[in-house]
């Protein structure tokens, strides 16, 4: 039979979040890959938000191989439960961790450009898994770094930073709106506003996080995002 590449979203939380038809089909794969059989891909959220994942479609379908896509929920869409319109959202940006040869400030002119035109900016946050240890690797060991996930408190750290190398005005680090969530549609989930510098001291426990920076925001908006503000902002 005809090989087919299963790309299935897991949805934001862990395994049982699987959809019905994603298990199915997860069922029905076969475990080695180099076999003419069924391969099942699984992705954190829905396949069809990362570039990654698509470029990966296209490689398939050049080699004759079916894709089939099995949806699930995704950050893109579960970030509307702080009360901020889905349709008032612009471009979603990227923050990756700074390291001390490494600053890019790519997301900046996106954010400023959202906020121009009075939209929200998703953000985001970086995930390193399976980073190589370059200091083993000199020495003959293939070695990787235990995973990391970007806090809301470090993208906000890096986000001041941004505005302070840029200075265009595209946010301000003390006044403009910001809502910090982590581990979206779980029981635990976290949301908290406030400017940036008033998320980079607040907890927001385990991973995964994100961050949106908000544009012009209606009343109704405001009435939900006030539900989650740091005690005493304004």
């Amino acid at each position: 039979h005809k090989m087919v590449l299963y790309i299935v979203g897991l949805g934001l939380g862990d395994e049982r979040d699987v959809t019905v038809r994603g298990l199915e089909a997860i069922k029905s794969c076969d475990k080695v890959f180099l076999e003419e059989g069924n391969v099942a891909m699984l992705v954190v959220g829905d396949p069809v938000c990362a570039t990654t994942h698509t470029d990966m479609m296209l490689r398939a379908k050049e080699f004759g191989v079916k894709v089939e896509l099995i949806h699930n929920a995704s950050a893109m869409g579960a970030a509307g439960c702080c009360g901020l319109q889905l349709y008032s959202f612009g471009q979603t940006v990227s923050i990756p961790f700074f390291d001390d040869n490494w600053r890019p400030t790519s997301f900046y002119p996106k954010i400023k450009y959202n906020r121009g035109g009075g939209m929200h900016t998703l953000c985001l946050l970086d995930i390193k898994v399976k980073e190589p240890d370059f200091e083993a690797m000199k020495r003959g060991r293939t070695v990787f770094l235990p995973p990391r996930y970007m806090s809301v408190n470090t993208a906000a750290e890096q986000l001041i930073e941004a505005e302070e190398k840029h200075g265009e005005g595209a946010y301000s680090p003390k006044e403009t709106l910001c809502v910090g969530m982590a581990r979206l549609g779980q029981p635990d989930q976290r949301i908290i506003a406030g400017t940036l510098e008033e998320l980079k001291t607040q907890d927001f426990g385990e991973p995964l996080h994100c961050l949106i920076i908000c544009g012009e925001t209606h009343d109704l908006e405001m009435e939900m995002v006030k539900e989650f503000l740091v005690e005493g902002s304004t």
